[in-house]
């Protein structure tokens, strides 16, 4: 009997202990919760996404600053069917297009150098021709050399041009509008050696 009884005493406290330490897991359950807790935080974040899209929104908005096509030459004012543009010391047309109003039957363009170094270092002319033919027509005017001021002699590409001059210097040219109202485009330049590169711009009706 006292067997018994000690095996039913052992078998008691087993039990008992299996309770002890199921009652102790639900306490670890309980810390469970905590993880759930920490994982709202992360949720934040994703609500932050909207800030870069309203970045990305505002980053649309730089297209407008797009002005850095170089903006700084606009078109030539025409008054009275003429324009006058500059020419300058640092190889520079003060405009990079000249509209011609197609009410005009002739127009004229008056060149003044506002720099100071002479014909021979500096000398600037505005030449008028189809895009297609420029850079043939400046080549054969540096081959003319300076004599001719840089532009060669009956050189039928040529649709007008201005004598050579240099600083402090103006010279003018008027030619018919329906000379650049075939097909196109046309350009306008300077036909002094090299400054053609910078010294250029386009010449059209409207």
């Amino acid at each position: 009997m006292n067997v018994k009884l000690s095996l039913l005493a052992a078998a008691c406290a087993l039990a008992l202990a299996a309770c002890s330490d199921n009652s102790s897991a639900p306490t670890a359950s309980e810390s469970a919760p905590a993880p759930a807790a920490t994982a709202a935080p992360a949720i934040a974040p994703a609500m932050m996404a909207p800030a870069p899209a309203a970045t990305a929104a505002g980053g649309a908005a730089a297209p407008a600053a797009t002005p850095g096509m170089d903006t700084s030459k606009g078109a030539a004012v025409v008054t009275d069917c003429a324009t006058e543009i500059d020419g300058t010391d640092a190889m520079q047309y003060n405009v990079s297009a000249i509209v011609v109003p197609s009410s005009c039957k002739d127009f004229k363009i008056t060149l003044k150098h506002t720099g100071t170094m002479p014909v021979t270092a500096m000398g600037h002319d505005v030449v008028i021709t189809k895009q297609s033919d420029m850079q043939a027509v400046d080549a054969d005017g540096m081959a003319a050399g300076a004599a001719a001021g840089y532009v060669k002699a009956d050189d039928a590409r040529i649709i007008a041009h201005t004598s050579l001059i240099g600083g402090g210097e103006t010279t003018s040219v008027s030619f018919p509008v329906s000379k650049i109202q075939g097909d196109g485009p046309y350009v306008f330049f300077c036909s002094f050696p090299g400054h053609s590169a910078l010294m250029k711009g386009t010449i059209s009706v409207q």
